[in-house]
């Protein structure tokens, strides 16, 4: 099957799916379950036009960091094609531990577990099914690669 696939993202227009392991964490249940869960909570009953989920918001970040990438290695900044790969795995993945709207039930139904905490466990989770393929990207979204990239801590970011 061929891999490399193009969306058409509602905020970014048109989103190139980079690799066949970006593709097959795209297929995964785990993310597209996010599909299902609003990135703004229940904002759209105010304001209906605020419609925008989860997987629409890990497409978008991931888009993002591509082109950030990008720019640093048009800068000179050495980011091989393993880190720029493990970099967007980790983005893409970043919320996948979200529940059902949001942040706004997010200690509710499971009080003091955080989507960060969710998001670890189920990227390990995935990590195991893939044969270890994500141990860089769990590196990198932990903070705790070797290298210093000037950047924000996946787990600072909010989202």
């Amino acid at each position: 099957m061929n891999k490399k696939k193009i969306l058409n993202d509602p905020v970014y227009g048109f989103v190139s799916i980079p690799s066949g392991l970006i593709f097959e964490l795209i297929q995964h249940p785990y993310l597209q379950r996010l599909r299902y869960i609003k990135q703004v909570s229940m904002t759209h009953l105010v304001y209906p036009g605020a419609l925008h989920t989860r997987f629409q918001h890990a497409i978008g970040a991931m888009h993002l960091m591509s082109l950030a990438i990008d720019t640093l290695k048009g800068k000179g900044v050495d980011i091989s094609e393993e880190e720029k790969e493990a970099a967007l795995a980790a983005i893409l993945l970043h919320d996948i531990g979200h529940g059902p709207f949001s942040h706004s039930l997010e200690h509710t139904i499971i009080d003091g577990v955080s989507h960060e905490l969710l998001s670890s466990l189920l990227m390990d989770r995935i990590n195991n099914e893939f044969g270890g393929k994500l141990d860089l990207a769990i590196t990198i979204f932990n903070n705790k690669y070797h290298r210093n990239f000037p950047s924000v801590s996946f787990q600072s970011i909010g989202c």
